[in-house]
Formats: structure tokens, C-alpha cells, sequence
């Protein structure tokens, strides 16, 4: 019997994958604004403390939850969409033993590499001293983070996103109280800082991967998985690792380019800075949209893929891309035509202002191409071919630094010319991922052979 989302119109059944996991991104954008100003209110080194550790916090969850999250997904995904059910069963424990490694392998990084990382990014006094011991409090739960992870994304590849979204939002409702007696104190009691945040985030996230197991070992996959009498296969750790570690490559190449972007806009002072910033907090708002219709897709695409239902891959990818594209590029073109009022939400100084309004006005129009592009990246996961997307987004990092320094160093363009390079790159990546699918559609040509076994029994 085919898989439902083999058979279902396409356009219901991404609604249905993608609207949960999108809500959950709209709220955990709010949680983290209540964080910023949880830790606002401990003081100027908690602040500073916060910025020095929050980029390998996203740097790790970026990977776990898209990169190698994604292709945990996508593997699920294929294999249900194959009728290969003894592989999907062994993919939960080569899942949950890849999020072992890996959570202990960012802890060990932590507590050993991230300090003198910390320093080199300015880092001193008491704010390194608070980044030190958030950093080690909040990565000793690296493992829990990497299990919540793999086991909804192991889920959403099955079909079902409703469950992660939900209890996504119930941890998230719960989260906020927590931290705020937990970092700020309660009654005479003052509070443990920094470290409240972070036991807070460990104990909501442990509460989620009790849940989620206990979903997925009442069958909700369509089978109930083991633990005992499975044993570790190359062939199986191959096929996450394969789609994972690529896309994986993808994240670690845009934090790459974020960093060195925003080391040129700091050449131009601290207001050209602060108005990048309120900038980029347009992306990152419209960017969950882009995510939540992407996972949708990496199950759609997977399921067919794994049954070889390349027409409807493709089908499923365009439409999926095209959304993204028209509902991202409407934010983008309206932010693009009022700039000043969408600046002056944030900042009343003018320099900063102008330095925003530049920002806007060149790299807003550009959002429906990066919504697009990051769309096809998670159908590129479903589907298991990540080559386009991993060759993408070195090409974006390299036309995205070389513009701008070109823009800087050789034409003197200033600020501005530094905002036209990132809307240069936003353009090749856009036009690279779009360009080379309809250039180069997925075939069942180039599928390795664990992609068209026959169906296997449920024994």
C-alpha cells in the first residue's frame, strides 16, 4: 500500500507538514526576544557574556536541527516512502546514537575550545568570566538538544509534525516563567544568572525528549522501534551522514559569511553596526517561514523520492519554492517601500537610521531569492542530493566577501556597497539553486542502491 503523501494533493499536505513547524519558529523568535531582555536586565557583562557564546549556540543548533536533522528526516522519509520498514526501524537507533556522539563531541568543544574562542573574540573580565560559565552550564545539555532534534525530526520524516510543533510550545510556554525565576530569582532569593537560563533550556529540552520517545515508541511511525537486536550498519550511518555533513557545510558557510559581512559594516562605526543589525532582524524574522515550509518539504520530496516518484519530488519542490518565494518577497518589497518606519521601531538615532533605511533598501528586495533558495535546500535534503546546495553556498560566501571587499577596498563604495554585496549574494544562491534544478532535475538515475531496494517486510 503507498505511503498517504504519495497520493495527497501536494499544496494540503505541505500546509498540513509545514504550518506547525513554522508556528513553533514564530514563537521561539518571541522567546528569544524575552531572553534578550532577561539577560538585559542581569547587567552589561551578562549582555556581552550572551554575544560572545550565542554564535556557537546557533552554530550547533543550525546544524542539529537543519543540517543533519534535515537528513535524519529525509532518511525516515525515504525509507517509509520505499516500504523499507526494517530500515526505517534501524534509522531510529543509528539516529539516536549520532546524536550521542555528537552532543558529546560539542560538549567536549566546549569545554575545552570554546574559552580561549571567547577570548579571541574580545572577551575579557568578568563578561568572559559569565560566558565561561553559561557556556559550560548550557553545552553540558548538548546532548539532550542533539536527542530532541533527531527524535522529531524522525517524526516530521514519518509524517508528523503536529507533535514536535506542539510540544515545541509547550516547552516554550513553560520556559519563559522558568528562566525568569530561575535567572532573575524570586522573593530574596537573587537567582542564578546566566545559568538559570541555561538550566532552564536543559530541563524543558530533557521534558521534550521524554515526550517525544514515548510517541515514538507508541508506534506513531507505523511500527514501534528497538533498541536491542540492531546492530550499527555503515550503510545506514552513510545515508544520514552523507546528506547531513553537506548540509551541514551549507550553515557553516553562512555563519562564515555573517561574520565576516559584519566585520566590514564595522569598519563604518558603531551606528553603521547597529543599524546592520536591525537590518538582519528582518531576516531573521522572515527566515522561519522559509524553515517551516522547507521541512514540510523535506518530507514530501523524501517520501517520494524513496519511492521513486521523481515527477512529484520535483513537482513538490516548485511548489513549495514558489511559496516561499512570493510570501517572503511580499515582506521584503513592503519593508523595502517604508524603510525609515521599520527602523524607527527599534532606534531613534538618525545616524542609525540611515544606516538601517541603506541596508533595507538594497537587501530587503532580495529576501524572496534567499527564501526561495533555502526552501529548495531542505527539498534538496528530502530528495538526498546536496551537492547543488553545499556548491551553492561557497559560491554565495565567495561572491558575497569578494563583492564586498571589492565594493570597499577597489570602488570605495562605503556602507552602502557593503549592503549591495550581501544582495549580491543573496542573488547567486537564489539563482544557483533554482537555476540548476530546473537546468538539472532529479532523476532516479544517480540514486544509490539503498534507494531502490525492494520493500521490506515489518518483521
Amino acid at each position: 500500500m503507498p505511503h498517504p503523501l504519495l497520493t495527497a494533493p501536494i499544496g494540503r499536505s505541505l500546509l498540513r507538514l509545514a504550518g506547525p513547524t513554522t508556528g513553533l519558529m514564530v514563537v521561539q523568535i518571541l522567546v528569544s526576544a524575552i531572553d534578550v531582555w532577561l539577560i538585559g536586565s542581569l547587567g552589561t557583562d551578562a549582555l556581552a557574556a550572551a554575544a560572545l557564546v550565542f554564535p556557537f549556540q546557533m552554530l550547533m543548533m543550525n546544524i542539529a536541527m537543519g543540517g543533519m536533522g534535515g537528513s535524519v528526516a529525509s532518511s525516515m522519509a525515504r525509507a517509509l516512502g520505499a516500504g523499507r520498514l526494517d530500515d526505517a526501524r534501524a534509522l531510529v537507533v543509528h539516529a539516536l546514537a549520532l546524536a550521542a556522539l555528537l552532543g558529546v563531541a560539542f560538549t567536549a568543544l566546549a569545554w575545552t575550545v570554546a574559552p580561549a574562542l571567547y577570548r579571541l573574540m574580545g572577551g575579557d573580565g568578568g563578561a568572559l568570566h559569565a560566558a565561561v560559565a553559561y557556556s559550560h552550564v548550557w553545552f553540558a545539555g548538548a546532548v539532550l538538544l542533539w536527542l530532541f532534534a533527531f527524535l522529531a525530526s524522525l517524526l516530521r520524516g514519518g509524517g508528523d509534525a503536529v507533535t514536535p510543533g506542539l510540544y515545541g510550545l509547550i516547552a516554550s510556554i513553560v520556559y519563559v516563567p522558568m528562566a525568569a525565576i530561575l535567572a532573575l530569582g524570586v522573593g530574596s532569593w537573587r537567582g542564578l544568572g546566566l545559568i538559570g537560563l541555561a538550566l532552564a533550556a536543559m530541563i524543558t529540552t530533557a521534558a521534550n525528549v521524554v515526550l517525544l520517545g514515548r510517541v515514538l515508541w507508541r508506534g506513531r511511525l507505523g511500527f514501534v522501534p528497538a533498541l536491542g537486536g540492531i546492530r550499527l550498519q555503515g550503510r545506514l550511518l552513510s545515508e544520514i551522514l552523507r546528506v547531513g555533513l553537506l548540509g551541514s557545510l551549507t550553515t557553516v558557510t553562512a555563519n562564515a559569511t555573517a561574520m565576516v559581512m559584519a566585520g566590514l559594516v564595522g569598519q563604518f562605526g558603531v551606528a553603521a553596526l547597529a543599524g546592520y543589525g536591525i537590518g538582519v532582524r528582518l531576516e531573521f524574522m522572515v527566515a522561519p517561514i522559509a524553515f517551516g515550509i522547507g521541512t514540510g518539504l523535506t518530507t514530501l520530496v523524501g517520501v517520494a523520492a524513496g519511492a521513486g516518484a521523481w515527477t512529484r519530488a520535483i513537482r513538490a519542490a516548485w511548489i513549495g519554492g514558489l511559496a516561499s518565494f512570493a510570501s517572503i518577497g511580499l515582506i521584503g518589497w513592503t519593508v523595502a517601500f517604508m524603510p525609515e518606519a521599520w527602523a524607527r521601531l527599534f532606534t531613534s538615532d538618525e545616524a542609525v537610521v540611515g544606516a538601517s533605511v541603506a541596508y533595507i533598501t538594497r537587501v530587503a528586495p532580495f529576501y524572496c531569492l534567499f527564501g526561495l533558495a533555502l526552501t529548495l535546500y531542505f527539498a534538496s535534503q528530502g530528495a538526498g542530493r546536496m551537492m547543488v546546495p553545499a556548491v551553492a553556498g561557497v559560491v554565495r560566501m565567495v561572491a558575497t566577501i569578494l563583492a564586498g571587499w571589492l565594493a570597499v577596498e577597489a570602488f570605495g563604495l562605503g556602507l552602502a556597497g557593503v549592503f549591495a554585496a550581501i544582495a549580491v549574494g543573496m542573488a547567486v544562491y537564489g539563482g544557483l539553486m533554482a537555476g540548476l534544478l530546473f537546468a538539472m532535475p532529479w532523476s532516479g538515475d544517480a540514486v544509490s542502491s539503498r534507494d531502490t531496494h525492494a520493500p521490506q517486510s515489518s518483521s
